[in-house]
């Protein structure tokens, strides 16, 4: 009995090899994961954004879904917003203020203008109040902060495409075919989803901190449209203030893209390459700073929310 108590049998070995209640060996050349917060500046790590495209997906889809969801109409209001917004403009600028557009009925000279115009206002918009939509997914798991931003932005073309389609509609009524400046259609919605990610990193990033952002939003949507040549040609700048005003304009990206599109399509004047060179230089400016600084914030997202 004493040698027993005084030399009691080892535990049994399992077949894995760790002792019953002892935890299994570690092995020396185990790699050890750290995970620590980045400080400073920083890049987008592109890399991490491909590893979480199934994620960039699934909130694009839930984005497009949930703006929909239980609606009478559905998809058709893509389509019915700038539709009574043209009417709007035009009875009120073209009828009424009989504002130039360009030798083509103001209509499609308006509409031409009001697609890509909502596209970027809806991706502003919602882009804003992105983050603080989702702060419970920004307080309960890691994931790449700058997806939820950019799905905003993205989603919002599913309404760009729609509405666009109705362009067709308008140039076939009132017998206006496109140019052969159509072939450049892709390198201006390539850079209005440039700037309107560049405005929803920005603002996304303000938002999370100042919540007066979010507010102060809703009436500078209604500023930037005016101050665009969405119900009047860019052309009125260069004839009242002179060449130097009509290329500081050009620093607003909209002014290019939208006077691109009506060039593109409606051949209202010969493509604006001074607007759109400064406006995409701008634009560029505005993504890559707003990237950065979506960057330096990110580490505090969750404290702030």
């Amino acid at each position: 009995m004493a040698d027993t108590a005084l030399n009691p049998s080892p535990p049994p070995v399992l077949p894995n090899g760790a002792s019953n209640g002892a935890p299994p060996p570690v092995a020396d050349d185990v790699p050890v994961i750290r995970l620590e917060a980045k400080s400073g500046w920083q890049v987008i790590d592109w890399k991490e954004l491909v590893a979480y495209r199934d994620l960039f997906r699934f909130l694009v889809q839930r984005d497009v879904t949930v703006l929909y969801k239980q609606t009478v109409l559905g998809y058709a209001w893509a389509i019915i917003r700038p539709l009574v917004q043209m009417v709007i403009f035009t009875v009120i600028f073209g009828n009424m203020a009989e504002v130039s557009s360009d030798g083509v009925p103001y209509a499609i000279f308006n509409y031409v203008a009001l697609v890509p115009w909502t596209y970027f206002s809806g991706s502003l918009t919602a882009s804003t109040a992105s983050l603080v939509t989702n702060m419970a997914m920004l307080t309960k798991v890691y994931f790449p902060r700058l997806v939820i931003p950019m799905s905003s932005v993205l989603a919002k073309l599913v309404d760009f495409a729609i509405a666009f389609v109705i362009v067709f509609g308008l140039m076939a009524y009132y017998g206006v075919a496109p140019t052969w400046n159509v072939v450049f259609l892709p390198v201006l919605i390539l850079l209005m989803i440039m700037t309107a990610a560049a405005a929803g990193l920005w603002l996304s990033a303000l938002t999370i901190q100042y919540r007066d952002v979010k507010h102060a939003s809703q009436f500078m949507v209604q500023i930037l449209m005016y101050a665009a040549p969405v119900v009047w040609p860019a052309s009125l700048i260069l004839e009242r203030f002179g060449e130097t005003a009509y290329l500081v304009y050009g620093i607003y990206p909209l002014a290019g893209i939208i006077e691109g599109f009506r060039a593109a399509l409606l051949g209202t004047r010969a493509m604006p390459w001074d607007l759109i060179g400064i406006g995409a230089v701008s634009a560029m400016f505005l993504f890559v700073t707003g990237a950065l600084y979506f960057k330096r914030m990110e580490r505090r997202f969750a404290d702030v929310a």
